[in-house]
């Protein structure tokens, strides 16, 4: 199939938005890495221009509906925050699946200790933690990311960019400072 021809007309697309179209496209979140190999654009360059595109996201209009949100090393657009109950409206979702005080307790404090264990959330919480991390990693909010290399090498649990898209934040940098907490 003959690939169409650019209209000679139409203005080259910025590099923002070759990037915020490539992370339309994108089945998941994506790393710089893989965003400077597509565009063949050095490291440098691919963080200047998301740099710049979560600026036209993030900070710019408060009326826009897409984000860009940041977890770790890997982007994805996401959809504001404010348009989770007309989205979940729209898709016919399960808006009821809320989650219960030990989730949330075992949740911020993977959140704010990532990445660790279980053993260390059962000392925080004073009770054991097995059914709530399970349910947790059902939900995809948290992801075994490795093993400590501490006795019995105990599973080392992160948060996910779903937790970030579930809490409608950006990045884990807008976490409120545990000193307010």
């Amino acid at each position: 199939m003959e690939r169409p021809a650019i209209i000679p007309d139409e203005p080259e697309l910025t590099l923002s938005a070759k990037l915020e179209a490539l992370l339309f496209v994108a089945p998941g979140p994506v790393t710089i890495n893989q965003l400077a190999a597509a565009l063949e654009f050095n490291l440098e360059t691919i963080k200047e221009g998301m740099e710049e595109l979560e600026k036209k996201l993030n900070r710019g209009t408060p009326i826009g509906g897409i984000r860009l949100q940041r977890n770790r090393d890997r982007f994805q657009l996401t959809t504001a925050p404010q348009a989770a109950e007309i989205i979940e409206r729209f898709l016919g979702l399960d808006t009821s699946s809320r989650l219960s005080r030990a989730s949330l307790e075992a949740l911020a404090i993977i959140a704010y200790r990532q990445p660790t264990t279980r053993p260390i959330i059962d000392s925080i919480r004073g009770v054991n933690s097995d059914g709530v991390i399970r349910s947790l990693l059902d939900k995809g909010l948290i992801q075994e990311v490795g093993r400590a290399e501490t006795p019995g090498r105990p599973i080392l649990y992160s948060t996910t960019s779903e937790f970030l898209q579930s809490f409608g934040l950006n990045s884990l940098e807008e976490l409120p400072p545990l000193e307010r907490l």
